[in-house]
């Protein structure tokens, strides 16, 4: 996984991706898939991504994300 996720950030700085674009990108799918995984559980998805469930309610709303995909 490493190996992969070096990859992924060369290629994202040879594209002049930003930082901040990664980070919330990145933030933004490992929610959406944790959700997923728990069915729009939040309180779940909470549990699998180690944060609080109010943070990934707060996170869902700022991203707009759907609790049932």
């Amino acid at each position: 996984m490493r190996d992969q996720l070096e990859r992924l950030v060369l290629e994202m700085l040879d594209k002049g991706v930003l930082y901040d674009d990664a980070r919330r990108e990145f933030e933004k799918m490992f929610i959406a898939r944790a959700l997923q995984r728990s069915q729009g559980n939040v309180g779940e998805a909470a549990d699998l991504l180690g944060l609080h469930r109010n943070t990934v309610t707060r996170k869902v709303a700022e991203y707009r994300l759907k609790r049932l995909s």
